[in-house]
């Protein structure tokens, strides 16, 4: 008998633990399969983000509480959250109308008549003349390369022939060198801003018959960087001197750097802020993605810091008060229910989730345009009830969710940040997310994906300096090659701090670009 029972033991022990396995296992392959489905998405389907309202359903937390998840019934989706067009109507697309050309662009006129027979009408009378139609068309000269030649008088005396005396030529952007402003801001705009690698631009210039090495314009670009660098040091203050700021780093392969493989990667970083009428975008090479960097590169800053998750960006100092982004767990609960496929139209936790964002995203849209106050004031009202009713929904879906399911890691990631994620209510200036400083590194990106990676330190830092005075020059609504050309041809005249200031993109006149 006692046999018996300690079989019956054995048994139960052994059912107990292949049910565990086989849960384990059936998690696992859950899990494998919402990576599969993720994957597809990621290389089948649209990138996007928005909804529209038949992949959206907006839920009440009782009506989640109630239904059982395979019965759930959706509600209609708010209209006034539907962000995508709707196709489902079937009416035909209106087609664009042509945008009318610059106005400040020449014009040449060209004028067509008839022949003199054709001005004879069919009665027999000279017809006369009532008006004229004007149709333009968009012509373009290519680049003209030419000479800029510095003739400066020479002057002796031809008594004493002591001395000669030679006018003095114009302080140049790069000494000694045969780059005129024009030229510098040329090539900087063409590889920062179109993206366009030297050595691309080394064969553009052969064909116009300029033998350019891109050896020598690398060398430029870092001339440039050193001239620019008291508008950077000036630019830099001002961002710091601000109590909001973005920051957000990215990679970039630097081939030539001491005691580090050529493959290593570092890191480029960007802090984006100031005052809305002196916007600041800056850039800084780093080997280290540490706190460390963080800390430097705000040793003079104070205030609110809005970030992703990552967590060299939280605790830097007591003075500095981090905002998280609300894009970040948007782009979770999305990826979670793209992996789930159909099982996703049924509802669930993770369309849930993604539903609670797009209302306080709905908020944000509403409130644009809105003053500071006012916008606090609505996020208080509107957004605040949404979020105390989503910490609720959170703390009771973290126990059941599986926390290594795509949808488990979306409700971690939201629970860790949620308190940066409410920090936005405080201050009607915040952002709901750290989209502006991702915006501000896009260009970078861009950029990184054709002329690929930086040869030594040198030149990362001077791509760094030379994509932060572009970037701000753009954010002050400036055109950068006409900004880049005045800087250099301007810059190296200036005898004090305040000539330099003047300088600066939210602080030049446009009316002295020449």
């Amino acid at each position: 008998m006692d046999a018996l029972k300690t079989l019956v033991m054995e048994q139960s022990a052994q059912i107990v633990e292949i049910t565990a396995e086989a849960a384990h296992y059936k998690a696992r392959l859950e899990y494998l399969e919402e990576q599969i489905r993720l994957m597809r998405h990621k290389r089948f389907g649209a990138s996007s983000e928005k909804s529209s309202a038949d992949q959206l359903n907006l839920f009440d937390e009782a009506e989640l509480s109630a239904l059982d998840a395979d019965n759930e019934v959706p509600d209609e989706a708010d209209d006034s959250l539907n962000e995508a067009d709707d196709t489902s109507t079937g009416k035909p697309k209106r087609r664009a109308r042509r945008k009318p050309l610059p106005p400040e662009l020449p014009r040449i006129r060209e004028e067509h008549d008839l022949t003199d027979s054709e001005k004879v009408c069919s009665c027999g009378c000279l017809m006369d003349k009532i008006g004229e139609e004007i149709s333009e068309q968009l012509e373009i000269i290519p680049a003209k390369v030419q000479v800029i030649q510095h003739v400066r008088f020479k002057y002796a005396c031809r008594d004493c022939e002591e001395g000669i005396k030679t006018a003095p030529l114009p302080p140049q952007p790069i000494p000694k060198s045969n780059a005129a402003p024009g030229l510098l801001a040329y090539i900087i705009i063409a590889k920062f801003m179109d993206a366009l690698p030297l050595y691309r631009q080394e064969t553009i210039f052969k064909r116009l018959g300029v033998f350019l090495p891109r050896s020598t314009m690398a060398r430029w670009m870092i001339q440039a960087s050193i001239l620019i660098q008291p508008l950077i040091n000036l630019m830099r203050d001002e961002v710091n001197g601000y109590d909001i700021q973005h920051m957000d780093e990215t990679r970039i392969q630097v081939l030539k750097e001491d005691g580090r493989a050529a493959a290593s990667q570092s890191q480029i970083w960007v802090q984006k802020g100031g005052p809305p009428d002196k916007m600041v975008i800056l850039y800084h090479y780093e080997i280290s993605r540490g706190r460390s960097v963080i800390e430097r590169l705000l040793v003079d800053f104070s205030g609110y810091l809005q970030t992703d998750g990552y967590s060299a960006y939280s605790r830097v100092r007591e003075t500095i008060f981090q905002v998280g982004c609300w894009a970040h767990a948007r782009r979770y609960f999305d990826e979670a229910v793209k992996a789930q496929g159909k099982k996703a139209a049924k509802g669930g936790k993770a369309r849930a989730g993604l539903s609670k964002i797009q209302k306080l995203y709905a908020i944000e849209k509403r409130i644009a345009d809105q003053s500071p106050e006012e916008r606090k004031r609505v996020r208080q009202e509107q957004a605040k009830p949404i979020l105390d009713e989503m910490e609720i929904w959170l703390n009771k879906s973290l126990l059941e969710v599986p926390p290594a399911s795509l949808t488990g890691k979306a409700l971690v990631y939201l629970r860790n940040q949620w308190v940066s994620l409410q920090r936005y209510l405080e201050d009607g200036r915040l952002s709901i997310d750290n989209n502006s400083a991702e915006r501000a590194i896009k260009p970078f990106v861009i950029g990184r994906k054709n002329w690929l990676f930086a040869d030594t330190p040198k030149g990362a830092h001077a791509s760094a300096a030379l994509y932060s005075l572009i970037e701000t020059a753009k954010a002050n609504g400036l055109e950068p090659y006409a900004y880049l050309r005045h800087v250099f041809k301007e810059l190296p005249k200036a005898k004090s701090l305040e000539d330099v200031e003047r300088l600066l993109p939210y602080n030049v006149d446009v009316k002295q670009f020449t």
